[in-house]
């Protein structure tokens, strides 16, 4: 989905227009995050009568080549709100967030996503969001299956998946969303679960480790084959996997706080448990998430992204989003209040995870275009043969860190 987002109002000549490119949160057009940009476009335009803002809200599954085609075009955006930075960077296309940030905003960030947005000592990119990820289940499901707790390890879930099936038909045991949408995470879920990684402590691909494979055979032969989880998964993305969950069409899965929302509104009676572990090996973090604002120079427009940076990262700016689509506050005033609203209890599990939890490369500028290899290929290790496609997942990294670093 596409949506132009075209503020009005500001004065006549000598106004300047900013183009910003976001990301979509929402899973419908009624939950677009055009609604919330539309809003903030509002108040900023008001405040601001000089500067005009255009934004443009794509699906996460396209909005990586509408930047593309939008740079080739000659048509740069101004900002760009999305899943990684490190390669704009690397394009020498991005202004330093201390350029870009007032010394106040500078000032909100909690230092580990600060910290997080560096390549080589610089940072590029702002923190805009965060979350992690916990195992969701219905309890209804698992009542009918016979079924007292969650799964802790491997082995109970797949008894667990085995018990579902058995027992209510029609029910997808466990959901796996290995398609464009949510590939990147839900693999990494399992390899971290599994004693693997993504890449080692020093940034170096792993995704063929002897342990990842072990992991993608464990699922393929465990979960898939066995008709516990969709047929294909590489086709399944995560927006239509929560939505059956959020109907009760599958029993567990790994999810963000967004399905918190869902759920509760499908009338769904759901706990929530740490991500399950392979007996004694899996580490016991969650996956840490953070999505990403950085700000292009192609433009020249540094003072007014600037202006309109200081009026987003505003705490009822950074509440308005993350209260709308439950994900976690990077600025600490934001962070504070809604750790102290009884209403927010729920998110506190998700807190928790991202005190251990482990990241994306998202300092290396081959990160975006690894994580594309692994959205449209990660799929078929559970359903072809693992050790063949981790295996050239894993060349084409080494072979776009090396291209870059040229």
């Amino acid at each position: 989905m596409l949506t132009t987002v075209t503020a009005c109002g500001g004065q006549g000549g000598g106004s300047v227009t900013l183009k910003l490119v976001a990301a979509d949160y929402g899973e419908s057009a009624d939950t677009s995050s055009q609604q919330y940009w539309d809003e903030v476009v509002r108040g900023f335009e008001d405040a601001n009568p000089g500067i005009k803002v255009d934004v443009q809200v794509v699906s996460w599954t396209d909005i990586g080549k509408r930047v593309d085609d939008l740079i080739a075009a000659g048509k740069s955006p101004d900002l760009l709100q999305t899943g990684g930075f490190a390669d704009q960077a690397a394009a020498d296309r991005l202004y330093p967030a201390a350029a870009v940030l007032s010394i106040d905003t500078q000032a909100k960030f909690m230092d580990s996503f600060a910290h997080a947005g560096q390549v080589l000592g610089a940072q590029y990119g702002i923190p805009f969001v965060s979350s992690s990820r916990v195992l969701f289940y219905n309890k209804a499901l698992f009542r009918q299956a016979g079924i007292a707790q969650p799964p802790a390890t491997w082995n109970e879930l797949r008894q667990d998946a085995e018990k579902i099936r058995a027992k209510v038909p029609g029910v997808t045991p466990y959901g796996l969303p290995l398609g464009p949408e949510e590939a990147p995470a839900e693999s990494m879920l399992w390899t971290l679960s599994g004693g693997g990684s993504i890449s080692d402590d020093v940034g170096n691909y792993t995704i063929d480790s002897t342990q990842n494979q072990a992991t993608f055979g464990w699922l393929k032969s465990n979960l898939v084959d066995t008709r516990l989880t969709y047929p294909e998964p590489g086709k399944m993305n995560r927006t239509p996997v929560f939505q059956d969950f959020a109907a009760g069409k599958v029993a567990m899965l790994n999810g963000h706080p967004t399905l918190l929302r869902m759920a509760t509104a499908g009338k769904i009676e759901f706990g929530t448990a740490p991500i399950p572990r392979k007996d004694g090996v899996g580490r016991t973090g969650s996956l840490g998430v953070a999505d990403w604002m950085m700000a292009l120079k192609a433009n020249g427009h540094k003072e007014q992204i600037k202006k309109f940076l200081s009026f987003v990262y505003q705490r009822e700016n950074q509440l308005k989003f993350d209260e709308r689509y439950n994900l976690l506050p990077v600025t600490q005033d934001a962070f504070a209040q809604m750790s102290a609203d009884p209403k927010h209890e729920d998110l506190k599990q998700f807190a928790t995870g991202l005190t251990n939890a482990s990241f994306y490369p998202f300092g290396d500028p081959a990160w975006v275009n690894v994580s594309n290899r692994i959205k449209a290929g990660i799929g078929e290790a559970v359903t072809g043969d693992p050790k063949q496609v981790l295996t050239g997942l894993q060349d084409a990294a080494m072979q776009e860190a090396a291209r870059i670093r040229k």
